[in-house]
């Protein structure tokens, strides 16, 4: 032990006579270099090796670039006195970069508090992809480009949801949409285990869904008693409805396809085990399992019906469809906001239904 505290006196001691003729700047840095490697140490306890972070290098660099190199080599450094000067190299070229990079062009940059509503809607509503958010934006007469609420979710790490693709049964589908509507039953389990069937219609053209009734027992008299009772609100209306499109669910009684045929309307049944024939109402019917059944404990059929009602004014009267270039069955798009002013100091105010499982945004008054 004295023999090793004799070597540690004598090394100190010609440490020291080697710093006499450095000046106090020098010194100074060779300090602060020590003092952050320590720190750096310090924080990475238990690691193997220790790693130094872009900030770390930027400042070791700044600080022992202007030492000569003998000094360099006598200091104690985790790294070579040669990675030191790399990194000051480094350093200047991203610089040197930087200042002789033209000034970006393009599209200006999107307005703050619309990225922030954009990241509020989807923060809000986890399930919504970017088309989804980019028709709710619309209908607040924030006009944006999907690409842009794109670029929004992408820079904040947030994946958007991938297209569906179209088929060419959708096109048609699109087509004729002024003479077709679609039906299909809906199942869903109260708390006390009843099984409960809803029978719902979709008219293709404006997306607007009709909740023609729910039952526990979907006999043949209640079903076509659901059929009068379409076949009158289409007459209310003057539909043009000319096709209604089923499936071969032995729930429907055969004068179910009779009365409608004396409303001049045809009934086709879609073939065995092709839900895209029905595509519009099976897609209805999947919104409406994700944003209301799946996420509400029912009851009763009174509760049930209650629930579907606040649905269908909220599908027909608020929420965007892409299929009509996200506009509302039931209430057009507003007017795009063409105030720079107002576009930079909006004011979006959240209206819940059903407790807040659905959320309305709109303009605060």
């Amino acid at each position: 032990m004295l023999l090793r505290l004799a070597y540690l006196g004598i090394t100190n001691v010609v440490a020291l006579l080697r710093l006499l003729p450095g000046s106090d700047r020098d010194k100074d840095a060779e300090i602060l270099a020590l003092r952050h490697q320590l720190a750096v140490l310090q924080r990475q306890l238990g690691e193997r090796r220790a790693r130094f972070e872009p900030a770390d290098r930027a400042l070791l660099a700044a600080l022992l670039y202007r030492l000569p190199r003998p000094t360099l080599h006598r200091l104690r450094l985790l790294v070579r006195p040669d990675t030191i000067l790399r990194w000051h190299r480094d350093l200047l070229a991203r610089r040197h970069a930087a200042a002789s990079r033209p000034h970006r062009r393009g599209r200006p940059r999107t307005v703050r508090s619309v990225r922030a509503l954009v990241l509020r809607l989807v923060r809000e509503n986890p399930s919504w992809g970017y088309r989804r958010v980019h028709g709710e934006l619309l209908t607040l007469g924030v006009k944006v480009a999907a690409s842009t609420v794109w670029e929004i979710l992408r820079e904040a790490g947030i994946d958007p949801a991938p297209d569906r693709a179209a088929t060419t049964w959708t096109q048609f589908l699109r087509a004729q949409a002024e003479a077709l509507l679609a039906a299909d039953f809906i199942e869903t389990i109260t708390l006390t285990g009843t099984r409960m069937y809803v029978l719902a219609a979709i008219e293709h053209a404006s997306r607007r869904i009709r909740i023609l009734g729910a039952t526990a027992h979907p006999t043949a008299a209640w079903v076509t008693q659901v059929a009068r009772n379409l076949v009158m609100d289409l007459q209310d209306v003057e539909s043009d409805v000319r096709y209604l499109i089923r499936d071969r669910d032995g729930k429907y009684p055969a004068l179910f396809d009779q009365i409608l045929a004396d409303a001049g309307i045809t009934v086709v049944r879609s073939g065995v085990r092709m839900p895209r024939m029905n595509a519009i109402m099976e897609r209805s019917v999947r919104t409406c399992r994700r944003e209301l059944l799946d996420r509400t404990l029912i009851w009763n059929q009174r509760h049930l019906l209650q629930v579907l009602r606040e649905f269908e004014i909220f599908y027909n009267e608020h929420r965007p469809h892409q299929g009509i270039a996200n506009a509302r069955p039931l209430a057009p798009l507003p007017d795009p906001i063409t105030d720079s002013d107002r576009l930079a100091h909006l004011h979006i105010h959240r209206r819940d239904r059903l407790g807040g499982i659905l959320h309305e945004y709109e303009h605060a008054a």
